[in-house]
């Protein structure tokens, strides 16, 4: 028998040097610049404070990882705003709690 694992482990997520760089100049080229350039710059600012104390690039790793993906999905989110989605019935989850009660 031998005691090797019978899985793969999950690599982590580890973003390429300049990733970081390159998402800042794929925010400043996007039509939400405004509102998107500061708040990446916001959450870069306090994941390096975060890691800087710490000893961890995790969360640098996460917020580079989420703005990723922000703007992989804003076209689909962009097609499905411009559908005219209807969200007449809506229902206030909030409202409906309180009806239980």
């Amino acid at each position: 028998m031998s005691a090797q694992p019978d899985h793969a482990p999950v690599t982590p997520y580890v973003p390429a040097p300049g990733a970081p760089a390159e998402l800042l100049a794929q925010l400043r080229a996007d039509q939400r610049a405004a509102q998107w350039v500061p708040a990446f710059e916001q959450e870069w600012t306090a994941a390096l404070e975060e890691s800087r104390r710490t000893f961890s690039l995790a969360g640098l790793y996460e917020v580079v990882q989420d703005w990723q993906a922000r703007l992989a999905h804003a076209p689909a989110v962009d097609a499905f705003v411009a559908s005219g989605y209807d969200d007449s019935e809506f229902i206030d989850m909030a409202a409906l709690r309180e009806r239980r009660r």
